[in-house]
């Protein structure tokens, strides 16, 4: 292995919300649990708040904090800049840092609009930094599975599919009006947050893009309390009330390079439900059925059985040979929502000791950014099928 190959990659990390404490968790988890190519660094972490971030970095383990990412992407001292900030300030962070030279993790979505994504993508290809788009979800062992299985043949031709994500926390309609509803922040609700998700998944899975859709997105609650900041936490403003610019849920039909049509659906409204996101795709010898609420857990149906043995089996993805498990616990021990972010954080690291592409790209992620733009562009013309 070549010195540069041994190298400790540094890493800065931009922003320090939810997807922070993720991401810190993987950061500070991955090099002590797999054997990765190159050590791992927690350099420094960047907010805009000077008293918060500090204490994140204290809280997460981070060696310094500051509040000027500019100033951090141009270090010579920085190798990798990871971004969590919300979607608006994707594309002027990453597209500084690749033209820096330095490798880009960035959450998802890649970023608001098409053309800004278009625009990380570009620079990431003329770029000979890594950069890799964070759909988490892709690197949960079950759903991993799942795709090898696919890929293998095991269902046969995809011929039909269905992807939902569902959540409740907006229910309340005295939900405070955080970024997430600001369109000019989040660029969309429900539809960009979470049915993004569900879109990379399916393409994932079936190794095929949404070639069109068709859908209509709807805003339930349109007008929420202000939120406030007290003692640095959000909180619900008094009696001033403001617009919620985003949807609240999506409901869309795709179809597929292979002609197989995709019902999907992204909502914050479906109550009850804490974190659903549910893959099933149906093929000509089988099907696969995946539940997030139930993450280490794939479904696998086989025609090819006798009739009188037909049924979907359980599989619990916990096995050694499973993928991502030979770095955590004897069999059947379950992993959680964090230890995908691990898996993220390994594949990284060995893409850039090993000079590959890892994925999601960049590109991919602008792809995805399509799919939704066109979604939305058909709730506005009454559902019209859109081409991508």
């Amino acid at each position: 292995m070549g010195e540069q190959a041994r190298a400790t990659l540094r890493v800065a990390m931009i922003g320090y919300g939810f997807m922070g404490a993720a991401h810190s968790q993987a950061w500070r988890t991955a090099p002590r649990v797999f054997d990765l190519p190159r050590a791992v660094e927690m350099s420094v972490i960047v907010g805009r708040n000077e008293d918060a971030v500090q204490a994140a970095a204290s809280k997460w383990g981070w060696r310094e904090a500051a509040t000027d990412w500019r100033e951090v992407v141009a270090r010579d001292d920085i190798d990798v800049v990871d971004i969590v900030t919300p979607g608006h300030s994707h594309d002027e962070i990453a597209i500084a840092a690749l033209e820096a030279g330095k490798h880009v993790l960035c959450e998802k979505p890649l970023a608001n609009t098409v053309e800004d994504a278009d625009r990380m993508a570009a620079a990431a290809r003329g770029s000979g930094a890594i950069a890799m788009l964070g759909f988490t979800y892709r690197r949960v062992p079950a759903l991993t599975r799942a795709r090898d299985l696919i890929a293998q043949g095991r269902i046969g031709a995809v011929q039909q599919v269905r992807a939902a994500y569902r959540q409740d926390w907006l229910v309340d309609p005295e939900a405070p009006l955080s970024w997430r509803l600001q369109k000019d922040q989040a660029g969309a609700g429900a539809l960009g947050d979470i049915g993004g998700h569900a879109v990379d998944l399916v393409q994932f899975l079936t190794d095929q893009q949404v070639t069109t859709v068709s859908g209509v997105v709807d805003t339930i609650v349109k007008r929420r309390p202000v939120e406030t900041e007290r003692i640095g936490i959000a909180g619900r403003g008094g009696d001033e009330y403001g617009d919620v610019t985003v949807d609240d849920v999506a409901i869309f039909t795709g179809r597929l390079e292979g002609g197989a049509l995709a019902a999907f659906e992204a909502t914050r409204f479906a109550t009850g439900r804490k974190n659903e996101l549910t893959v099933e795709i149906s093929g000509e010898k089988g099907a696969i059925a995946f539940n997030l609420e139930n993450m280490n857990e794939l479904h696998v149906y086989d025609r090819t059985t006798p009739d009188t043995d037909q049924g979907f089996t359980r599989i619990i993805v916990t096995e050694p040979g499973h993928p991502y498990l030979e770095g955590w616990w004897p069999t059947g021990h379950m992993l959680g929502y964090e230890h995908a972010f691990s898996h993220q954080v390994k594949d990284l690291v060995e893409a850039i000791a090993a000079g590959t592409v890892p994925t999601p790209t960049f590109d991919e992620g602008a792809q995805v950014q399509r799919v939704l733009a066109a979604v939305e562009e058909s709730s506005a013309a009454d559902a019209r099928w859109i081409t991508i």
